[in-house]
């Protein structure tokens, strides 16, 4: 069995290293791309909390959540995003569907482990300005996956650490076809940047019962800096434009001095108070590095800065009656949450932030603690300020936790 969802890691990284779009936002140009949530359907729905974890759910972005587990878990979840795009004078319409995470959580003992791959950032744009001198079309395309191995251990039934190691790969590439007014031919120019390289990141769950039978949540996630390769390369050429699109010609290939760019250091803290199988509310703040610049990329940025970030996190599930042998919806957990982040992105004097409230359903399925868990987010990012584009966007999101027993002790040979 996991041997078999190695084969299926595998192929789904290569999948995700050659074929992901995930995203059609102008601002997915900047840096590594637009940075991905890195949580499950349930996280999500909850406005991007990770301070509870459980028994039966895999939480993929503290892994001292893995010693909670007291099942073999199977996730995988993925979203489809409606995306309205205005400035002050226009506005635009995408859609873009994306596979978010797969992951394999293993209680043993005292001990527990995850394995999976998740997308860390995504880029993917087309823009295309006129002005009276010519015409310039942009597009990209890529970003960086991570395949990550979590352990974790419970220091006592309150307490437990974790640590994970990610090994991040992928690849950005940047087009740019330009044309100018009296100029017969265009150029285009291409550059593509691989990216690989390992970080780390250390968690702390801690969970203890009050004398008033709610359980108090509390949470701690440390990634530090980490520095990762790029090699890159440039592609230039000529360009005809003909009715069938665009031909190159004189084409010029050549490598591009490869160089180390920095992960940001990221620190989150979580506070929750909840009755068990009932209900829960909690709170999360993190604070962030500015997001990696790739400079090798040779078309031009201005006005824009990199900063530090943060984000605020709020939300909770209620059951009516998880146990309920005669009323299906009362086992259904209801999921609410809002965030706020600072993404620490600034154009043309303007902080680029974005907000999303979320509501979601955790359905059950089956005998086993398995579950169906939907979750539906509005959001907003950008301005309309200075030239900028607000994006309106909905996502709905899909994921399935499935649940096994592995290694059973035998009471009878």
């Amino acid at each position: 069995m996991i041997k078999r969802f190695i084969v299926i890691v595998a192929l789904f990284s290569a999948f995700w290293a050659e074929a992901q779009e995930n995203t059609t936002s102008p601002y997915s140009y900047y840096g590594v791309g637009l940075t991905n949530f890195k949580g499950t359907v349930e996280n999500r729905a909850m406005g991007g909390l990770s301070t509870f974890s459980d028994s039966i759910h895999m939480n993929l972005t503290n892994p001292a959540g893995y010693a909670r587990l007291a099942r073999t878990v199977y996730t995988v979840g993925g979203s489809a995003e409606s995306t309205k795009q205005e400035t002050a004078s226009a506005e635009d319409r995408a859609k873009n569907v994306s596979l978010d995470y797969l992951g394999l959580g293993i209680p043993i003992g005292r001990f527990g482990f995850g394995l999976g791959v998740i997308p860390y950032s995504s880029v993917g744009y087309r823009i295309f300005d006129v002005d009276e001198d010519g015409a310039s079309r942009l597009r990209g395309r890529g970003g960086m996956n991570k395949v990550f191995l979590s352990a974790a251990y419970a220091i006592s039934r309150d307490l437990s650490v974790g640590v994970n190691a990610d090994y991040n790969f992928g690849n950005i590439q940047h087009r740019r076809t330009v044309l100018r007014d009296g100029i017969q031919y265009g150029t285009r120019d291409i550059d593509r940047s691989d990216i690989s390289g390992f970080n780390f990141n250390f968690g702390v769950d801690y969970q203890t019962k009050l004398e008033s039978g709610l359980k108090l949540h509390a949470s701690a996630v440390y990634t530090p800096e980490a520095d990762i390769t790029t090699d890159s390369y440039r592609e230039i050429a000529s360009v005809l434009f003909t009715a069938n699109g665009e031909t190159p010609f004189n084409v010029k290939s050549f490598d591009v001095e490869s160089q180390d760019i920095t992960l940001p250091s990221k620190a989150t803290i979580g506070l929750g108070i909840g009755r068990p199988n009932k209900w829960f509310l909690g709170g999360e703040y993190s604070a962030f590095g500015s997001i990696p610049e790739i400079s090798v990329f040779s078309t031009p940025v201005n006005d824009v800065e990199y900063n530090d970030g943060n984000a605020y996190r709020l939300g909770g599930y209620f059951v009516p009656e998880y146990s309920s042998l005669t009323s299906y919806l009362s086992r259904v957990v209801y999921r609410l949450g809002g965030r706020f982040e600072e993404t620490g992105l600034q154009l043309n004097g303007e902080s680029i932030d974005e907000f999303g409230i979320s509501f979601g359903l955790g359905l059950p399925i089956g005998g086993d603690f398995s579950n169906l868990n939907l979750g539906l987010e509005y959001g907003q990012r950008g301005t309309t300020s200075s030239g900028l584009v607000q994006e309106n966007f909905f996502k709905l999101s899909i994921g399935l936790s499935l649940n096994d027993q592995w290694f059973v002790k035998r009471k009878f040979n």
